[in-house]
């Protein structure tokens, strides 16, 4: 779902473990690494679309995570110009994302990378909470700041 503006509206998902680390996976056969994210569908809330890619990319159901809180808003990044498809229509320049605090509160033999056909990662660790800003790619930085920030406060 691409907006007036361009941009693709998105849910992020911080998962956090009992000792307050997150979970910080690697995208499929590259040295990059995220947390889950993933599209809103059309007719689809934001929430509906977070449970929907936390199953999706790391197995896990509603009933396996504690919704913790989420952003206030949209939080927005541009894509670099080498990142825009310029033959696909509508033109997408970035991304807008609600982000969403998880617990897991189940042992975390329940994640499972590759409960799909098409998984999106192929490692995972959990980190502490400021870590990702350190290795997340830069154009992604500010938004992961701004929803680490946000969230932070409901970490328990």
């Amino acid at each position: 779902m691409i907006d007036s503006e361009g941009f693709r509206a998105n849910v992020g998902i911080i998962l956090m473990n009992d000792d307050r680390q997150v979970f910080w996976a690697r995208r499929m056969g590259m040295d990059a690494w995220q947390f889950p994210q993933g599209g809103i569908k059309e007719n689809e809330s934001p929430k509906t679309a977070m449970y929907r890619e936390l199953k999706e990319e790391i197995g896990l159901e509603p009933r396996h995570v504690e919704l913790l809180n989420s952003t206030n808003d949209w939080l927005k990044y541009w894509l670099p110009k080498q990142y825009i498809r310029k033959n696909s229509e509508p033109l997408c320049v970035g991304q807008k994302q609600i982000w969403y605090l998880l617990k897991l509160i189940v042992d975390e033999t329940y994640l499972d990378l590759s409960c799909t056909n098409d998984p999106e990662f192929d490692l995972w660790k959990w980190v502490d909470f400021w870590q990702p800003l350190n290795e997340i790619i830069p154009f992604k930085r500010d938004v992961y700041q701004q929803a680490l920030k946000q969230l932070e406060p409901y970490i328990v």
